[in-house]
């Protein structure tokens, strides 16, 4: 069982996800079309699970199963789809068990992609929602700090409804 933890923004996020991305991309090498930082992490000013969320972009979803091996290199484990269609996602622990890392592979154009892109960039142009965000989701951990589905539930409502907002 993973404790909810948010924790207020950290200005090295960024860093951490310039570096982990170089890595991704040199493991997955010339498959790779674009990595973007996504997630809460590459949100500026709001609390977050600090957990930095990349999104890769490739051609053809399936040459991602072919660079498993290489991804498990660098300290990811290999989890499929994970409930997403389409996906390839992978996750990694440091040392001590804490998670650190998604992967989130998607082939260009996909809907997910400019999901994914369009919450973070409305996220980051209107500050006002992001901080309503944050606190929902300071709220939701204090409610719910051992149950991790509770805590996502808790945010789907909203992500929804700033889905609908940024695809406009």
């Amino acid at each position: 069982m993973r404790k909810v933890e948010v924790v207020p923004h950290d200005p090295r996020w960024q860093e951490t996800f310039r570096i982990e991305s170089k890595r991704v991309a040199d493991a997955l090498g010339e498959i790779v079309v674009a990595i973007h930082h996504i997630g809460s992490t590459a949100i500026p000013g709001i609390y977050a699970k600090p957990i930095i969320d990349i999104l890769v972009e490739v051609q053809d979803i399936t040459q991602v199963d072919e660079q498993s091996s290489a991804m498990e290199s660098l300290g990811y484990e290999v989890m499929g789809e994970y409930g997403i269609p389409n996906r390839r996602f992978f996750r990694k622990d440091n040392s001590a068990g804490i998670r650190t890392h998604h992967i989130h592979i998607f082939e260009v154009g996909s809907t997910q992609v400019k999901r994914h892109l369009a919450f973070r960039d409305y996220m980051i142009a209107h500050p006002e929602v992001a901080h309503r965000y944050s606190e929902l989701k300071r709220e939701l951990a204090r409610e719910h700090p051992l149950n991790i589905d509770a805590y996502m539930d808790g945010k789907d409502g909203f992500i929804k409804e700033i889905d609908l907002k940024a695809a406009q």
